[in-house]
């Protein structure tokens, strides 16, 4: 089981009326944010007068939902203040990231405590139907592992490597995944676990939890997933992910490299970055020289292990996409830019080659602050925005009622 650290949550703005659940979902994600944890303090972050706020907090503490845990630092007079906290059980999310050679599942409760966590290899090529029986199995039999009644499932997220609508749930024409355009993955992901599901691209969970996982003050951030393709996830200043207005926001791997008129991408255009310079396509490249390299594991071990062909191409693959990053710290003006796949993770070639291109090319206003950097969450990033996700839907206004079923 992977040893987690709860990342942050967000913090909403105060509720417009009087309505139960909405003041009930505002107190949870104040005391799961870290933003409020006792009642003085939620008296001053909502608004609420003392007694409006003590009967909310009465009857989240009657449902199970709230617990009381310890007591706060005191200096002044009086009795100390109790400290509250989601209680452990108070609902589970289940998070999953799939990849096109590996994907990785888990449960967790609402305090973001890992209950079980699993990675396997998922065939995405093999069409909706079968991935998502495969899948479902998975998930269930973790739930069995993590001793998780269905029933107290809230929510799922799920991160595809494609392009996805979000309203619907639906990937949308994704290059790797042949079969699944349109495919409604979140109704019939819904139907067979009875609980909301949340579907996005995989990078903008990476690029959620990573964001999240790092101070306020790190936003807006870039995620860089360099692996099979190319994939960028956005994440606005105050934490939220910023899709545009199809969901197609962050999708590099399509941007063109200027001078490549021949390398054909699995889109059906030329030129793409990540048909000429992810990792996939350093793997095509180096083959010829060294075909005892057959996926990217293989190229990552390589790269460690310093083989001068593979870091001589993956250097060239850094310059080319480190020219994309440029004009995209131009355009966005990121406070980070974090990286993410195999093969960055297996040295610093990549980052070196995409930082000297990027501190060379872009202008000195966007690079002053700028922190171009790995990953601090690695191959979990994905997982922990799908639990951020599907903890933030559980204590929304309308997910706070399947909290109040399960404990009714």
């Amino acid at each position: 089981m992977t040893d987690w650290a709860p990342v942050r949550l967000s913090s909403p703005p105060a509720p417009e009326d009087d309505a139960a659940d909405r003041a009930h979902s505002q107190i949870l994600r104040l005391v799961a944010s870290g933003s409020a944890d006792t009642r003085a303090a939620l008296v001053r972050s909502t608004g609420m007068s003392r007694s409006t706020l003590n009967g909310h907090l009465d009857s989240l503490l009657r449902s199970r939902v709230l617990a009381e845990s310890g007591t706060a630092a005191h200096a002044g007079r009086g009795r100390p203040a109790h400290r509250l906290r989601l209680a452990a059980r108070a609902g589970v999310v289940l998070a999953a990231d799939l990849g096109a050679h590996s994907t990785r599942v888990a449960v967790a409760d609402t305090a973001q405590t890992i209950l079980a966590e699993q990675q396997f290899p998922l065939a995405l090529e093999q069409g909706p139907e079968a991935a998502l029986d495969a899948l479902t199995d998975r998930l269930r039999g973790l739930l069995r592992e993590a001793g998780v009644e269905p029933g107290e499932v809230t929510a799922l997220a799920m991160g595809l490597p494609g392009p996805v609508d979000a309203q619907t749930g639906s990937p949308v024409r994704p290059p790797i995944m042949p079969g699944w355009d349109r495919f409604p993955v979140g109704q019939v992901m819904g139907e067979r676990l009875s609980c909301a599901v949340l579907v996005d691209n995989d990078v903008n969970l990476m690029a959620l939890g990573e964001a999240r996982a790092r101070p306020a003050e790190a936003n807006p951030l870039l995620f860089l997933k360099i692996g099979t393709g190319i994939g960028g996830g956005l994440v606005l200043a105050d934490g939220r992910i910023h899709r545009g207005s199809d969901g197609a926001a962050g999708d590099i791997g399509h941007v063109r490299v200027p001078g490549d008129d021949h390398t054909v991408c699995q889109c059906g255009n030329v030129g793409c970055v990540e048909a000429v310079a992810s990792a996939g396509a350093v793997l095509r490249l180096v083959r010829d020289e060294l075909p005892a390299l057959e996926s990217i594991e293989d190229l990552a071990r390589a790269l460690r292990d310093g083989e001068p062909t593979v870091v001589r191409h993956v250097r060239t693959a850094a310059e080319t996409i480190g020219e994309v990053v440029a004009m995209l710290v131009h355009f966005y003006n990121p406070r980070t830019i974090a990286l993410g796949g195999l093969i960055t993770a297996a040295g610093d070639d990549v980052l070196a080659g995409i930082r000297s291109v990027v501190y060379r090319r872009a202008l000195p206003l966007a690079t002053r602050n700028l922190v171009l950097t790995h990953s601090e969450l690695g191959r979990h990033a994905g997982v922990a925005g799908g639990i951020v996700s599907a903890v933030e839907h559980t204590l929304s206004p309308a997910g706070i009622r399947s909290l109040k079923g399960i404990r009714a």
